[in-house]
């Protein structure tokens, strides 16, 4: 009977829902097991993230341009994306100034932007179908900006921090930023700006992944399709995506040593959930598009902490593990969540 048939078709699809995110958190598991074993090494992670953000992400991205149109007003989306990715670490900054600088970076770093590529690109096409990539690429277009850049170049700024150092090397105390003089003849302050100017652009254009995302902006703006030659050639990159994210994240995680990193964890997701249930709400209920896309858009709000946030967490504080643990927590937090507002929206009829 064919609403047999739809019915067990739609139960395959339900299934497949589950499924894949929760073969990402098994990925992330086994290189966790793996390195407990000793197959990886405690800092072999680095190759990892010098593949991932160097020539994977990038991969992916170009992959999901040359494959799926992307149209121009579309680009709402992702100034919905961008703006949502930067509010949280400025409440963030601005309701911690009595905290100690490594606690407001950590909080700063992984209290915003959003896991899309690796962890919901795979569950929206799960839930809504492939054609739910294209708003969530178009989402992770703002997202990106902030979590491939934006966030660490404000954390960097608002704190006083110096890029190339981690706080161990700059400062060891409790102060809510480092110390900063501010020059005060004419030609100190004229290279100060020109250092903070260098240090900006370095951090946003020596991102591959940004230069990818604004390039890919470009092509869309000027009508120019990618040739399917490209697309045939980044298809394994983009296959790798997730697998080696998830990989990457398993194997620099690592149980909080202490009870101030669980607090650290426990301060951050409780950063995290309102935001994204909020910016999740706004979504579903104000942006001007169909109710596929607005569910899209929903569920990239729920999602996990970007891996982006593992690197920068490291650079800053040299502590990625438990930058790492903390992204495996929100996984978790995220399935649940994403497939409870997938259950919900339909029910809300909006």
């Amino acid at each position: 009977m064919p609403g047999t048939h739809d019915e067990e078709e739609t139960g395959n699809e339900k299934m497949s829902a589950l499924i894949q995110p929760i073969a990402l958190l098994l990925i992330i598991l086994a290189g966790y097991a793996f390195k407990r074993a000793g197959l990886f090494g405690q800092r072999d992670y680095k190759i990892m993230q010098t593949a991932i953000f160097d020539l994977v992400l990038p991969g992916a991205i170009i992959y999901s341009f040359a494959t799926n149109p992307h149209e121009i007003k579309l680009l709402w989306i992702s100034v919905f994306g961008l703006v949502v990715v930067t509010i949280p670490p400025v409440v963030i900054f601005l309701t911690t100034m009595h905290k100690p600088v490594a606690r407001r970076a950590f909080m700063m770093l992984n209290g915003s932007g959003f896991n899309v590529g690796c962890f919901c690109f795979p569950v929206v096409s799960a839930f809504l179908g492939t054609a739910a990539i294209v708003p969530s690429a178009m989402f992770d277009i703002g997202n990106c900006v902030m979590v491939a850049a934006g966030t660490n170049v404000m954390t960097q700024l608002l704190l006083h921090i110096q890029p190339g150092k981690t706080l161990s090397e700059q400062y060891v105390g409790d102060a809510p930023t480092l110390p900063y003089v501010k020059p005060k003849d004419k030609d100190s302050r004229r290279l100060a700006r020109r250092a903070l100017m260098r240090n900006v652009l370095k951090g946003f254009f020596g991102s591959v992944p940004f230069d990818v995302y604004m390039l890919m902006i470009v092509l869309t703006l000027a009508q120019v399709k990618i040739p399917g030659w490209i697309a045939t050639m980044v298809q394994p990159l983009s296959n790798a995506n997730s697998f080696c994210a998830m990989l990457m994240v398993g194997m620099l995680m690592d149980l909080p040593a202490s009870r101030r990193d669980v607090k650290d964890v426990l301060t951050v997701i409780g950063w995290r959930v309102p935001f994204a249930i909020l910016f999740a709400a706004v979504a579903w209920l104000l942006l001007p598009f169909s109710a596929p896309i607005r569910e899209a858009v929903a569920l990239c709000c729920l999602a996990p902490i970007a891996v982006f946030s593992t690197l920068f967490t490291d650079k800053v504080l040299g502590n990625a593990k438990l930058a790492g643990f903390s992204l495996t927590i929100t996984a978790v937090l995220s399935l649940v969540m994403m497939t409870a507002a997938h259950c919900l929206f339909p029910a809300m009829g909006v």
